[in-house]
Protein backbone atom coordinates (compact mmCIF):
# COMPACT_ATOMS: atom_id res chain seq x y z
CA UNK A 1 0.00 0.00 0.00
CA UNK A 2 1.06 3.68 -0.96
CA UNK A 3 1.33 5.57 1.61
CA UNK A 4 1.80 9.63 2.19
CA UNK A 5 2.61 11.76 5.07
CA UNK A 6 -1.08 13.25 5.94
CA UNK A 7 -1.88 16.97 5.76
CA UNK A 8 -4.71 18.64 5.75
CA UNK A 9 -4.56 19.95 2.06
CA UNK A 10 -4.39 15.92 1.14
CA UNK A 11 -6.81 14.92 3.57
CA UNK A 12 -9.39 17.33 1.96
CA UNK A 13 -8.89 16.57 -1.76
CA UNK A 14 -9.07 12.88 -1.22
CA UNK A 15 -12.03 11.52 -3.12
CA UNK A 16 -13.12 7.98 -4.25
CA UNK A 17 -12.93 7.54 -8.29
CA UNK A 18 -15.90 7.31 -9.98
CA UNK A 19 -15.16 3.97 -11.11
CA UNK A 20 -14.20 2.26 -7.61
CA UNK A 21 -16.56 1.91 -4.96
CA UNK A 22 -14.07 2.85 -2.00
CA UNK A 23 -10.51 3.96 -1.86
CA UNK A 24 -7.82 3.97 0.44
CA UNK A 25 -5.17 6.66 1.67
CA UNK A 26 -2.64 5.58 4.48
CA UNK A 27 -0.74 7.62 6.45
CA UNK A 28 3.30 7.37 6.24
CA UNK A 29 3.58 8.50 10.04
CA UNK A 30 1.47 6.45 11.36
CA UNK A 31 1.08 2.77 10.72
CA UNK A 32 -2.42 1.72 10.76
CA UNK A 33 -4.17 4.95 10.49
CA UNK A 34 -5.79 5.30 6.74
CA UNK A 35 -8.09 7.21 5.12
CA UNK A 36 -11.12 5.72 3.78
CA UNK A 37 -13.68 7.12 1.05
CA UNK A 38 -16.89 5.57 -0.83
CA UNK A 39 -18.44 6.68 -4.03
CA UNK A 40 -21.14 8.29 -2.34
CA UNK A 41 -20.06 8.82 1.18
CA UNK A 42 -18.34 11.37 3.03
CA UNK A 43 -14.45 10.35 3.79
CA UNK A 44 -13.20 8.51 7.31
CA UNK A 45 -10.52 8.63 9.25
CA UNK A 46 -9.61 4.29 10.36
CA UNK A 47 -7.10 1.86 11.78
CA UNK A 48 -6.28 -1.16 10.02
CA UNK A 49 -3.85 -4.08 12.21
CA UNK A 50 -3.87 -7.26 12.55
CA UNK A 51 -5.45 -9.23 15.29
CA UNK A 52 -5.01 -13.08 16.23
CA UNK A 53 -4.43 -13.91 12.53
CA UNK A 54 -6.99 -11.65 10.37
CA UNK A 55 -6.88 -8.34 9.59
CA UNK A 56 -9.16 -5.73 11.58
CA UNK A 57 -10.86 -2.73 10.66
CA UNK A 58 -11.93 0.04 12.35
CA UNK A 59 -13.46 3.76 12.21
CA UNK A 60 -11.93 6.40 13.96
CA UNK A 61 -14.04 9.25 12.85
CA UNK A 62 -14.75 12.06 10.09
CA UNK A 63 -11.62 14.39 9.05
CA UNK A 64 -13.97 17.42 9.42
CA UNK A 65 -14.12 16.75 13.11
CA UNK A 66 -10.95 14.54 14.03
CA UNK A 67 -7.47 17.07 13.24
CA UNK A 68 -5.19 14.55 11.98
CA UNK A 69 -2.26 14.52 15.00
CA UNK A 70 -5.58 13.09 17.27
CA UNK A 71 -6.45 10.18 14.86
CA UNK A 72 -2.71 9.68 14.98
CA UNK A 73 -2.71 9.28 18.54
CA UNK A 74 -5.84 7.32 18.50
CA UNK A 75 -4.40 4.54 16.01
CA UNK A 76 -1.32 4.13 18.25
CA UNK A 77 -3.78 3.64 20.94
CA UNK A 78 -5.74 0.82 19.37
CA UNK A 79 -2.03 -0.37 18.07
CA UNK A 80 -1.15 -0.98 21.68
CA UNK A 81 -3.92 -2.70 22.50
CA UNK A 82 -3.44 -5.28 19.94
CA UNK A 83 0.19 -5.56 21.37
CA UNK A 84 -1.36 -6.08 24.86
CA UNK A 85 -3.10 -9.49 23.24
CA UNK A 86 -6.36 -7.62 23.10
CA UNK A 87 -9.45 -7.04 20.58
CA UNK A 88 -9.86 -3.42 20.17
CA UNK A 89 -13.35 -3.73 19.22
CA UNK A 90 -14.26 -5.72 22.10
CA UNK A 91 -12.29 -3.33 24.17
CA UNK A 92 -14.71 -0.27 22.45
CA UNK A 93 -17.85 -2.43 22.62
CA UNK A 94 -17.33 -2.99 26.81
CA UNK A 95 -16.55 0.95 26.91
CA UNK A 96 -19.81 1.84 24.61
CA UNK A 97 -21.88 -1.00 27.44
CA UNK A 98 -20.15 0.36 30.48
CA UNK A 99 -21.35 3.79 29.32
CA UNK A 100 -24.70 2.71 28.33
CA UNK A 101 -25.25 1.34 32.00
CA UNK A 102 -23.91 4.09 33.72
CA UNK A 103 -26.33 6.43 31.76
CA UNK A 104 -29.24 4.27 32.45
CA UNK A 105 -27.92 4.17 36.59
CA UNK A 106 -27.91 8.48 36.54
CA UNK A 107 -31.69 7.84 34.50
CA UNK A 108 -33.10 5.65 36.81
CA UNK A 109 -31.39 7.67 39.71
CA UNK A 110 -33.11 11.26 38.74
CA UNK A 111 -36.79 9.13 38.73
CA UNK A 112 -38.88 11.47 40.81
CA UNK A 113 -41.34 9.90 43.45
CA UNK A 114 -44.09 11.75 41.04
CA UNK A 115 -43.25 10.07 37.74
CA UNK A 116 -43.14 6.79 39.56
CA UNK A 117 -46.62 7.54 41.68
CA UNK A 118 -48.09 8.60 38.22
CA UNK A 119 -47.47 4.85 37.18
CA UNK A 120 -48.92 3.57 40.48
CA UNK A 121 -52.11 5.22 40.04
CA UNK A 122 -52.06 4.08 36.39
CA UNK A 123 -50.95 0.57 36.69
CA UNK A 124 -51.39 0.14 40.12
CA UNK A 125 -53.37 -1.92 42.44
CA UNK A 126 -54.58 -3.61 45.40
CA UNK A 127 -53.23 -6.88 46.25
CA UNK A 128 -54.99 -9.84 45.01
CA UNK A 129 -57.33 -7.57 43.06
CA UNK A 130 -57.39 -6.24 39.64
CA UNK A 131 -57.88 -2.21 40.11
CA UNK A 132 -58.61 0.42 42.79
CA UNK A 133 -61.55 1.16 44.32
CA UNK A 134 -63.24 4.54 43.00
CA UNK A 135 -63.22 5.99 46.96
CA UNK A 136 -59.29 4.89 47.27
CA UNK A 137 -58.32 6.05 44.48
CA UNK A 138 -59.98 9.27 44.66
CA UNK A 139 -58.28 9.37 48.56
CA UNK A 140 -55.08 8.78 46.75
CA UNK A 141 -55.74 11.75 44.21
CA UNK A 142 -56.41 14.10 47.11
CA UNK A 143 -53.72 13.38 48.92
CA UNK A 144 -51.09 14.11 46.25
CA UNK A 145 -52.69 16.83 44.95
CA UNK A 146 -51.00 19.91 44.45
CA UNK A 147 -53.65 22.46 45.45
CA UNK A 148 -54.04 25.83 44.38
CA UNK A 149 -58.09 24.82 42.89
CA UNK A 150 -61.05 26.86 44.20
CA UNK A 151 -62.56 25.47 46.94
CA UNK A 152 -65.95 23.75 46.59
CA UNK A 153 -66.83 24.71 49.14
CA UNK A 154 -65.95 28.05 50.96
CA UNK A 155 -64.18 30.70 49.66
CA UNK A 156 -60.07 30.61 48.93
CA UNK A 157 -57.92 27.80 47.78
CA UNK A 158 -57.30 24.07 48.75
CA UNK A 159 -53.50 23.21 50.33
CA UNK A 160 -51.51 20.61 48.99
CA UNK A 161 -52.25 17.01 50.11
CA UNK A 162 -49.92 15.81 52.63
CA UNK A 163 -48.01 13.87 49.71
CA UNK A 164 -47.51 16.55 47.65
CA UNK A 165 -44.33 17.57 49.50
CA UNK A 166 -42.60 14.11 47.80
CA UNK A 167 -43.39 14.09 44.61
CA UNK A 168 -40.31 16.12 43.62
CA UNK A 169 -37.83 14.43 45.37
CA UNK A 170 -35.81 11.51 43.77
CA UNK A 171 -37.00 7.55 44.89
CA UNK A 172 -33.75 7.04 46.00
CA UNK A 173 -33.70 9.74 48.57
CA UNK A 174 -36.97 8.73 50.15
CA UNK A 175 -35.10 7.23 53.17
CA UNK A 176 -36.54 6.72 56.86
CA UNK A 177 -34.86 9.82 57.72
CA UNK A 178 -36.60 11.59 54.92
CA UNK A 179 -40.05 10.51 55.47
CA UNK A 180 -39.64 10.82 59.40
CA UNK A 181 -39.25 14.81 59.08
CA UNK A 182 -42.06 14.46 56.09
CA UNK A 183 -44.12 13.29 58.81
CA UNK A 184 -43.73 15.02 61.58
CA UNK A 185 -44.39 18.48 59.66
CA UNK A 186 -47.44 17.16 57.53
CA UNK A 187 -48.43 15.83 61.43
CA UNK A 188 -48.75 19.30 62.06
CA UNK A 189 -51.75 19.88 59.97
CA UNK A 190 -53.76 16.60 61.18
CA UNK A 191 -52.16 13.75 62.53
CA UNK A 192 -54.94 11.62 61.86
CA UNK A 193 -54.24 12.22 58.05
CA UNK A 194 -50.56 12.45 58.14
CA UNK A 195 -50.90 8.71 59.86
CA UNK A 196 -53.02 7.72 56.54
CA UNK A 197 -50.53 9.48 54.18
CA UNK A 198 -47.54 7.19 55.31
CA UNK A 199 -49.90 3.71 55.52
CA UNK A 200 -50.57 4.97 51.27
CA UNK A 201 -46.61 5.92 51.00
CA UNK A 202 -45.77 2.23 52.69
CA UNK A 203 -47.86 0.54 50.41
CA UNK A 204 -46.36 2.40 47.13
CA UNK A 205 -43.03 2.19 48.14
CA UNK A 206 -43.93 -1.86 48.04
CA UNK A 207 -45.11 -1.58 44.66
CA UNK A 208 -42.07 0.19 43.46
CA UNK A 209 -39.82 -2.74 44.57
CA UNK A 210 -41.50 -5.11 42.15
CA UNK A 211 -41.78 -2.94 39.23
CA UNK A 212 -38.94 -3.36 36.77
CA UNK A 213 -38.60 0.02 36.42
CA UNK A 214 -38.02 1.22 39.63
CA UNK A 215 -36.35 -2.25 41.29
CA UNK A 216 -33.88 -0.67 43.54
CA UNK A 217 -34.66 2.47 43.59
CA UNK A 218 -36.57 2.98 46.59
CA UNK A 219 -36.27 1.52 49.49
CA UNK A 220 -39.79 -0.93 49.92
CA UNK A 221 -39.65 -1.05 54.07
CA UNK A 222 -38.74 3.30 54.45
CA UNK A 223 -42.54 3.88 55.60
CA UNK A 224 -41.92 0.59 57.99
CA UNK A 225 -38.94 1.86 59.86
CA UNK A 226 -39.09 2.81 63.39
CA UNK A 227 -38.01 6.41 62.89
CA UNK A 228 -41.10 6.69 61.23
CA UNK A 229 -43.49 3.94 62.93
CA UNK A 230 -42.30 5.31 66.29
CA UNK A 231 -44.02 8.57 65.38
CA UNK A 232 -47.44 7.60 63.88
CA UNK A 233 -50.37 7.09 66.82
CA UNK A 234 -51.46 4.01 67.98
CA UNK A 235 -54.00 1.96 66.49
CA UNK A 236 -56.13 2.37 69.67
CA UNK A 237 -55.32 6.29 69.52
CA UNK A 238 -56.37 6.89 66.05
CA UNK A 239 -59.56 4.45 66.25
CA UNK A 240 -63.01 6.50 66.18
CA UNK A 241 -65.13 4.97 68.48
CA UNK A 242 -68.38 8.21 67.43
CA UNK A 243 -71.59 7.00 67.64
CA UNK A 244 -75.13 7.81 68.75
CA UNK A 245 -76.08 6.36 72.13
CA UNK A 246 -79.79 4.77 72.94
CA UNK A 247 -80.62 8.33 74.77
CA UNK A 248 -79.59 10.08 71.86
CA UNK A 249 -81.56 8.75 69.47
CA UNK A 250 -84.54 11.06 69.70
CA UNK A 251 -82.83 14.16 70.07
CA UNK A 252 -81.06 13.07 66.66
CA UNK A 253 -84.67 12.30 65.28
CA UNK A 254 -85.78 15.62 66.37
CA UNK A 255 -82.93 17.27 64.49
CA UNK A 256 -83.88 15.31 61.66
CA UNK A 257 -87.54 16.87 61.52
CA UNK A 258 -85.87 20.31 61.46
CA UNK A 259 -83.83 19.68 57.90
CA UNK A 260 -85.54 21.59 54.93
CA UNK A 261 -83.47 19.44 52.62
CA UNK A 262 -85.25 16.37 52.60
CA UNK A 263 -83.01 14.82 50.43
CA UNK A 264 -80.13 15.13 53.20
CA UNK A 265 -82.71 13.91 55.97
CA UNK A 266 -83.77 11.07 53.69
CA UNK A 267 -79.64 10.17 53.38
CA UNK A 268 -78.73 10.20 57.03
CA UNK A 269 -81.35 8.46 58.13
CA UNK A 270 -80.28 5.67 55.54
CA UNK A 271 -76.95 5.72 57.06
CA UNK A 272 -78.20 5.34 60.48
CA UNK A 273 -81.00 2.48 59.29
CA UNK A 274 -79.10 0.31 56.65
CA UNK A 275 -75.33 0.26 58.32
CA UNK A 276 -73.71 1.37 54.93
CA UNK A 277 -70.68 3.78 54.06
CA UNK A 278 -71.49 6.87 53.06
CA UNK A 279 -70.56 6.36 49.50
CA UNK A 280 -72.27 3.40 49.07
CA UNK A 281 -75.43 4.88 50.18
CA UNK A 282 -74.72 7.97 48.08
CA UNK A 283 -74.01 5.83 45.21
CA UNK A 284 -77.88 4.04 45.23
CA UNK A 285 -79.95 4.61 42.07
CA UNK A 286 -83.58 3.97 41.52
CA UNK A 287 -82.82 1.50 39.29
CA UNK A 288 -81.28 -0.20 42.73
CA UNK A 289 -84.14 0.02 44.48
CA UNK A 290 -87.35 -2.90 44.81
CA UNK A 291 -90.00 -1.43 45.91
CA UNK A 292 -91.69 -4.72 44.87
CA UNK A 293 -89.90 -7.11 46.75
CA UNK A 294 -88.27 -4.35 48.82
CA UNK A 295 -84.82 -4.48 48.87
CA UNK A 296 -81.79 -2.71 47.99
CA UNK A 297 -78.31 -3.36 46.00
CA UNK A 298 -75.49 -1.16 46.66
CA UNK A 299 -72.00 -0.68 45.89
CA UNK A 300 -69.90 -3.26 48.03
CA UNK A 301 -65.70 -2.23 49.68
CA UNK A 302 -65.15 -5.35 49.70
CA UNK A 303 -67.09 -7.43 46.64
CA UNK A 304 -68.48 -6.15 43.54
CA UNK A 305 -72.28 -5.44 45.51
CA UNK A 306 -74.15 -6.58 48.30
CA UNK A 307 -78.49 -6.70 48.63
CA UNK A 308 -80.06 -5.29 51.69
CA UNK A 309 -84.01 -5.91 52.63
CA UNK A 310 -84.97 -2.63 52.12
CA UNK A 311 -87.12 -2.01 55.88
CA UNK A 312 -90.25 -0.23 56.20
CA UNK A 313 -89.73 3.00 57.50
CA UNK A 314 -86.56 3.46 54.91
CA UNK A 315 -88.86 2.43 51.99
CA UNK A 316 -91.75 5.07 53.25
CA UNK A 317 -88.84 7.87 53.22
CA UNK A 318 -87.60 6.71 50.01
CA UNK A 319 -90.77 6.98 48.37
CA UNK A 320 -91.43 10.22 49.10
CA UNK A 321 -88.19 11.53 47.52
CA UNK A 322 -88.87 13.83 44.66
CA UNK A 323 -87.23 11.71 40.47
CA UNK A 324 -85.54 14.29 38.42
CA UNK A 325 -85.43 14.06 34.63
CA UNK A 326 -82.00 12.31 33.99
CA UNK A 327 -80.63 11.90 37.21
CA UNK A 328 -80.53 8.49 38.11
CA UNK A 329 -79.45 9.09 41.77
CA UNK A 330 -82.19 8.48 44.82
CA UNK A 331 -80.56 11.27 46.59
CA UNK A 332 -80.32 13.50 43.85
CA UNK A 333 -78.75 16.78 44.10
CA UNK A 334 -79.14 18.63 40.77
CA UNK A 335 -75.99 21.09 42.18
CA UNK A 336 -73.22 19.07 42.42
CA UNK A 337 -70.74 17.66 39.54
CA UNK A 338 -71.64 14.41 40.29
CA UNK A 339 -75.61 14.56 40.34
CA UNK A 340 -75.83 13.22 43.49
CA UNK A 341 -75.72 14.28 47.39
CA UNK A 342 -71.83 14.74 47.85
CA UNK A 343 -71.20 16.89 51.24
CA UNK A 344 -73.76 16.16 53.91
CA UNK A 345 -71.73 17.00 56.47
CA UNK A 346 -73.35 20.33 57.28
CA UNK A 347 -76.58 19.09 56.89
CA UNK A 348 -75.98 16.31 59.77
CA UNK A 349 -73.74 19.02 61.54
CA UNK A 350 -77.44 21.00 61.66
CA UNK A 351 -78.75 17.88 63.51
CA UNK A 352 -76.52 17.64 66.03
CA UNK A 353 -76.62 21.53 66.87
CA UNK A 354 -80.22 21.13 67.24
CA UNK A 355 -80.23 17.96 69.02
CA UNK A 356 -77.51 19.18 71.54
CA UNK A 357 -75.00 15.82 70.60
CA UNK A 358 -71.30 16.27 70.55
CA UNK A 359 -69.57 15.79 67.23
CA UNK A 360 -70.79 12.51 65.46
CA UNK A 361 -69.20 12.16 61.96
CA UNK A 362 -71.09 9.99 59.62
CA UNK A 363 -69.21 6.94 59.71
CA UNK A 364 -70.21 7.09 63.30
CA UNK A 365 -74.06 6.43 62.14
CA UNK A 366 -72.60 3.05 60.87
CA UNK A 367 -70.81 2.25 64.12
CA UNK A 368 -74.37 3.56 65.56
CA UNK A 369 -75.88 0.95 63.39
CA UNK A 370 -73.87 -2.37 65.01
CA UNK A 371 -74.92 -1.03 68.44
CA UNK A 372 -78.53 -0.60 68.01
CA UNK A 373 -78.19 -3.93 66.45
CA UNK A 374 -76.39 -5.76 69.62
CA UNK A 375 -79.19 -3.83 71.61
CA UNK A 376 -81.78 -5.23 69.52
CA UNK A 377 -80.60 -8.95 69.84
CA UNK A 378 -79.55 -9.53 66.02
CA UNK A 379 -76.91 -11.68 65.66
CA UNK A 380 -73.82 -10.68 65.14
CA UNK A 381 -73.55 -12.30 62.03
CA UNK A 382 -76.30 -10.76 59.98
CA UNK A 383 -75.44 -7.56 61.19
CA UNK A 384 -71.85 -7.79 60.24
CA UNK A 385 -73.42 -9.12 56.65
CA UNK A 386 -75.57 -6.10 56.30
CA UNK A 387 -72.64 -3.52 56.93
CA UNK A 388 -70.76 -5.69 54.23
CA UNK A 389 -68.32 -7.04 56.60
CA UNK A 390 -65.99 -9.87 55.93
CA UNK A 391 -67.51 -13.07 57.77
CA UNK A 392 -65.94 -12.98 61.05
CA UNK A 393 -65.90 -16.83 61.41
CA UNK A 394 -65.61 -19.61 59.17
CA UNK A 395 -68.97 -21.09 59.99
CA UNK A 396 -70.64 -17.51 58.95
CA UNK A 397 -68.77 -17.99 55.33
CA UNK A 398 -70.50 -21.50 55.08
CA UNK A 399 -73.96 -19.86 55.55
CA UNK A 400 -74.62 -16.56 54.26
CA UNK A 401 -78.09 -15.40 55.27
CA UNK A 402 -80.68 -14.61 52.11
CA UNK A 403 -82.30 -11.09 51.98
CA UNK A 404 -85.95 -12.61 53.26
CA UNK A 405 -83.22 -14.19 55.97
CA UNK A 406 -82.07 -10.97 56.87
CA UNK A 407 -85.08 -8.92 56.82
CA UNK A 408 -86.66 -10.07 60.46
CA UNK A 409 -83.53 -8.93 61.80
CA UNK A 410 -83.26 -5.48 59.60
CA UNK A 411 -87.10 -4.83 61.00
CA UNK A 412 -86.21 -5.51 64.43
CA UNK A 413 -82.93 -3.38 64.26
CA UNK A 414 -85.15 -0.34 62.95
CA UNK A 415 -88.11 -0.66 65.18
CA UNK A 416 -85.89 -0.95 67.95
CA UNK A 417 -84.12 3.09 66.95
CA UNK A 418 -87.60 4.58 65.59
CA UNK A 419 -88.66 3.44 69.37
CA UNK A 420 -85.80 4.62 71.12
CA UNK A 421 -86.12 7.86 68.94
CA UNK A 422 -89.54 8.19 69.73
CA UNK A 423 -90.60 7.89 66.00
CA UNK A 424 -94.26 6.94 65.50
CA UNK A 425 -94.45 4.89 62.09
CA UNK A 426 -97.59 2.76 61.02
CA UNK A 427 -95.79 0.42 57.77
CA UNK A 428 -99.06 0.44 56.43
CA UNK A 429 -99.50 4.24 56.71
CA UNK A 430 -99.25 6.11 53.43
CA UNK A 431 -96.00 8.34 52.91
CA UNK A 432 -95.96 11.45 54.34
CA UNK A 433 -97.88 9.94 57.60
CA UNK A 434 -94.69 9.91 59.40
CA UNK A 435 -93.96 12.12 62.59
CA UNK A 436 -91.98 12.64 65.74
CA UNK A 437 -92.89 12.21 68.87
Amino acid sequence: MAKIAFTAPRVAGFKCPDDKAQAFLWDAKCPGLGLRATRNGRPAFIFQSEFDGKTIRMTIGDPATWRIPDAQVKARELQQIIDAGRDPRAVKAEAVARDVAAREVARQEAVLFGEAWAAYIERGSPRKKLSWKPRYLADMKKMAAPGGEPKKRGKGLTLPGPIAPLMGKRLKDITPRALKAWHEEQAKRGVAQAARAVQIVSGFLRWCSAEDAYEGLADPLAARDPKVQDRLPSAAASHRTDALGEGQLAAWFGGIGQITNRTAAAYLQGLLLTGARREELAALKWSDVDFRWKKITIADKVGDTRTLPLSPYLSAILEQLPRLDGNPFVFASPGARSGRIADPRSAHAAVLKHGGIDHVTLHGLRRTFALMGEQAGCPAGAIAQVMGHRPGSMSERYKPRTVDQLRPYLERLEAFVLEQGGVSFVPTSEPGKLRVV
